[in-house]
């Protein structure tokens, strides 16, 4: 049995530029960080006593007698990817999927990490990043950027890069009490609206030609929320330019805010919040501020319709937690399925 526990992401700066069609172009970069809340993913062999050879639990259970009648998209390639059989694969985590925190990412990261640790194998964070990437946007041939499934295996504060070719992790150096600041900062709150990042995805890529501008401007964000983090700059700029690529961003597609959105938006800021944005693709999940000690009493109480979440960053990334080897004939399998 492996359970390997895989944070979730926020992405601050640069988001957008992560897709292929930009970057190969332009170039791109984010700023992003992981934070302590987690996927965790449990994997082991199915013992053979039962009429399916397959178990999968992520809300629904699916059971199957072939990995080809597994409905689960991601769970299926991968297994078809990496040889695995007769597996009882579970999902947990902290928070809701589809609520802009890279939860399908982390949930392919980590279930690759312990796919290759149940192999006896062992997959560095670029590989795991990298196999998350071919399988869901390859195999899975979902659409989206790169950056979630390579913030959740390297983990920790840092710059992404992407380049026609590939990308680069550059850790944000500050110090541990200028990054504790910035934490105290932030403010976490979930706007109960869930939605399939993969729609707004296919959106926003239709627009990527039409607001190449936008997205330049956005990328160049990236170097000055960088200046600000690893200079003595205030840390309040960080908090306004939030705000600013928030207009932005929320330009790029119609699907990406929406009067509800707005109007939560502007509830957080009249409290005492000098800037936010919301995480993730866009329509619906998890909102972000930027607010001083002294005024966040007053943004939790214009916000207390929502559920309040307090985080810390985590400079880990994916892990294995807990693994205890076993034996898998895989011979006997061949065998009982000719």
């Amino acid at each position: 049995m492996v359970i390997t526990q895989t944070p979730f992401r926020m992405s601050f700066f640069g988001g957008g530029t992560d897709y292929e069609g930009f970057y190969k172009e332009n170039g791109g970069s984010v700023l992003s960080t992981t934070f302590d809340k987690y996927c965790f993913v449990t994997v082991q062999h199915l013992p053979r006593f039962f009429d399916y050879s397959n178990q999968v639990t992520y809300g629904i259970i699916e059971r199957t007698k072939c990995v080809d009648e597994i409905q689960h998209p991601a769970v299926r390639n991968a297994m078809k990817y990496l040889d695995m059989h007769e597996l009882r694969v579970a999902y947990e985590a902290d928070l809701p999927a589809r609520s802009g925190l890279g939860s399908s990412s982390s949930f392919a990261v980590g279930m690759l990490n312990a796919f290759y640790c149940l192999k006896g194998k062992y997959a560095d964070k670029r590989k795991l990043a990298d196999d998350a990437i071919y399988v869901e946007r390859v195999l899975c041939q979902e659409s989206g950027g790169i950056q979630d499934q390579i913030a959740a295996s390297f983990g920790g504060f840092n710059r992404i890069n992407f380049y026609d070719g590939g990308y680069d992790v550059v850790p944000v150096i500050i110090s541990n009490e200028r990054k504790k600041m910035l934490n105290d900062n932030l403010m976490l709150f979930f706007t109960g609206f869930s939605r399939f990042s993969s729609e707004i995805a296919i959106s926003q890529e239709k627009a990527t030609a039409d607001k190449k501008r936008e997205l330049l401007e956005m990328k160049g964000l990236v170097d000055e929320a960088e200046k600000i983090l690893v200079s003595k700059t205030d840390l309040n700029e960080f908090g306004k330019l939030l705000d600013y690529t928030w207009q932005l961003k929320r330009n790029i597609t119609n699907k990406i805010s929406n009067t509800d959105i707005d109007n939560l938006y502007r509830r957080g800021i009249d409290a005492g919040a000098i800037g936010g944005k919301l995480l993730g693709a866009g329509g619906g999940g998890f909102m972000l501020f930027y607010v001083e000690k002294d005024k966040q009493m007053a943004v939790r109480e214009a916000m207390k319709d929502l559920l309040y979440v307090p985080f810390k960053f985590e400079n880990r990334g994916t892990t294995v937690i807990y693994y205890k080897p076993e034996f898998f004939d895989i011979d006997n399998f061949k065998e009982r399925t000719m």
